[in-house]
């Protein structure tokens, strides 16, 4: 499979199992040439190793770290033609249990690093290139207990717009993909296993399943590859036409899972 032959392309927030892996995985699978970074440096490794990549160790809130990712990057594949951030914190509590410390670390997870991860990477995209948000269907349709989650990524969804808006004449183009739940990775916590939660979830689906990774996958593929080439600033949702409808509410979801 050659549809990224000859690219270089850099994946921000791989772990073992997660959105970013598969997504790496697939660009690898397509003749990319991938650099991989995260948090934590063994479980990165592990996750570089099946992929065939290369990997870099970064914490997403500390902008030397960003910057050093992608000066190693530009300097060990030689340049960057794709980049994808896939970094994310799921808080789950109520709105008015919110803390400062975890608004103030949601801001740094989700809105202030990914920012400066923008900010690197249309200094170091000199020939162009394709820049991939990973957000969330929750940027768009509500779910409960999940503000600073959804807020974050909403809001970085339009800075996304705004690098596409003026870097386009450099040829950067920048989207957001958002998928919706996906059964087969770590942050659904595996309860799209469970019939009952997965029946639920179905319901307000269209198309009448959950996603699972490799949809998300499919799409950042298309999106890094120049099958693309006219796309930007744009929010492709990867849902089954979830935001057409509703994400069940906590309390329907505690009864599936009780039930």
């Amino acid at each position: 499979m050659t549809r990224l032959q000859g690219k270089a392309a850099l994946v921000v927030g791989v772990a073992p199992g997660n959105l970013g892996e598969h997504i790496a995985w697939r660009f690898a699978d397509e003749g990319a040439k991938v650099m991989v970074a995260g948090r934590r440096a063994e479980p990165l490794g592990e996750a570089a190793a099946r992929i065939g990549a290369l990997a870099h160790v970064c914490d997403i809130e500390q902008e030397a770290d960003i910057r050093a990712l992608v000066a190693a990057a530009r300097e060990r594949l030689g340049r960057i033609d794709v980049a994808v951030n896939a970094t994310g914190w799921g808080l789950l509590k109520p709105f008015a249990e919110h803390s400062r410390e975890e608004l103030e670390r949601m801001c740094a997870v989700q809105f202030v690093g990914p920012f400066q991860l923008l900010q690197a990477l249309v200094e170091a995209m000199l020939a162009g290139g394709s820049i991939i948000q990973i957000s969330s269907v929750t940027a768009t349709i509500m779910f409960d207990h999940h503000a600073a989650y959804m807020g974050t990524k909403a809001g970085l969804d339009h800075v996304i717009r705004c690098v596409a808006h003026e870097y386009g004449h450099k040829g950067i183009r920048a989207n957001s993909l958002s998928p919706g739940g996906i059964a087969d990775t770590p942050m659904s916590g595996g309860g799209l296993d469970l019939p009952r939660v997965r029946e639920l979830y179905a319901r307000e689906i269209p198309l009448g399943r959950p996603g699972v990774a490799a949809d998300v996958a499919d799409a950042a593929l298309w999106l890094a590859s120049d099958e693309s080439a006219l796309v930007t600033g744009q929010n492709i949702h990867v849902s089954g036409g979830q935001t057409l409808r509703r994400n069940p509410s906590i309390g329907e979801v505690f009864a599936a899972f009780t039930g």
